[in-house]
């Protein structure tokens, strides 16, 4: 996790405000030292005591503008020193959400492949449980045809023997009703003979 960027603590804030502060102060009090004297040689009306007033006015009017322009430059450079820090801080900052960033895109590029690898292997497990799907089918449309073609190889051979069969009893019948003829006749000239027999001897007696 990133951490903020880091500020000056308040201490060391204080510390420097209270610099500036003292500073400015000692330049407005030059400012109002330089002015008095002014004034005060004014008011001798003494021409020497104003030059001296004026050369002084001057030097510390440059303290002053010394003192100022010190702060300000300070302050500026105080200012610059925050900023670089900052920019530090955010740019640190800013390193540390990339690396979490990376991170973070790293664990799901890795989840991505994984979950492809396995959407992979079930694509072909897939495929593999479809052609068996397709080959099974296929066995089971060969076996049926194959039993079809056997049921009516067997219903063909059944008729087959059926035509046999009753063109076998037809004949069978056909012999029988001869045979059957025949033996009428037989009994026929049987009876025939047996009374032609029993005739003859009763002539004979006669």
């Amino acid at each position: 996790m990133a951490t903020p960027p880091a500020t000056p603590s308040p201490t060391v804030t204080s510390s420097r405000r209270r610099q500036r502060s003292t500073r400015l102060t000692v330049a407005a009090a030059l400012l109002v030292l330089a002015a008095v004297a002014v004034l005060g040689a004014a008011v001798t009306g003494s021409w020497l005591l104003g030059l001296l007033a004026g050369v002084l006015a001057v030097v510390l009017g440059a303290a002053a503008t010394r003192i100022t322009h010190a702060e300000l430059m300070a302050s500026r450079r105080e200012a610059n020193r925050d900023r670089a820090q900052q920019a530090r801080d955010y740019l640190e900052l800013a390193l540390a959400r990339d690396a979490e960033h990376a991170d973070v895109v790293s664990q799901l590029e890795a989840r991505i492949e994984q979950r492809e690898t396995t959407l992979t292997e079930m694509s072909e497990e897939l495929a593999a449980a479809q052609r068996r799907l397709v080959d099974e089918r296929r066995s089971a449309k060969e076996q049926l045809a194959g039993a079809e073609r056997a049921l009516e190889s067997e219903r063909r051979r059944s008729a087959s023997s059926l035509d046999a069969a009753e063109e076998r009893a037809a004949e069978a019948i056909a012999v029988v009703a001869e045979l059957e003829h025949e033996l009428a006749e037989l009994r026929a000239e049987l009876d025939t003979l047996i009374a032609a027999t029993s005739i003859t001897p009763h002539r004979r007696a006669v």
